[in-house]
């Protein structure tokens, strides 16, 4: 399970022109689901996400996590992190999980998200559908976060 984590001052996801969901200073979570992927990657996963120390403490260090500034977090299917382009000007995505195992697993991670940010904290996008994403990246900061079981 793969996580590209933005800071952000705000984001928001538009679905067919509808406002879906939008959050203030936080994290956007772009997660991407593969192959063999388990829930305990999706426990792990949220577990640093909400811990990963990216915003700033009164001396200007990146030292204090989402839990820590009471912010929020969007979490957004992207199944495309798993697109392989060695080979050829189209992608493949053949190590990304099946829709039902990818479903479940993002409903955990968001699950799993909730459980320590608070569920108020947490928004999200919809599954399967074609997103708008606004967001204005904090920093910028983007880092991507590997599950234990990816190398």
């Amino acid at each position: 399970m793969r996580a590209l984590i933005q800071r952000v001052s705000r984001c928001t996801v538009t679905i067919d022109g509808e406002v879906k969901g939008s959050i203030d200073r936080g994290l956007l979570v772009l997660l991407g689901i593969k192959q063999g992927d388990s829930p305990s990657d999706a426990k792990y996963l949220a577990d640093r996400c909400a811990a990963l120390r990216i915003f700033e403490d009164e001396q200007q260090k990146m030292n204090l996590s989402v839990k820590d500034i009471g912010g929020e977090a969007m979490v957004v299917s992207q199944f495309t992190l798993y697109g392989d382009t060695r080979k050829g000007n189209r992608p493949s995505f053949t190590e990304a999980a099946t829709l039902d195992v990818a479903e479940n697993l993002y409903e955990q991670f968001v699950h799993d998200l909730q459980s320590t940010l608070g569920r108020e904290h947490v928004k999200t996008g919809m599954f399967r559908a074609m997103m708008n994403i606004e967001l204005v990246n904090d920093g910028p900061v983007t880092l991507m976060i590997e599950s234990k079981q990816n190398p």
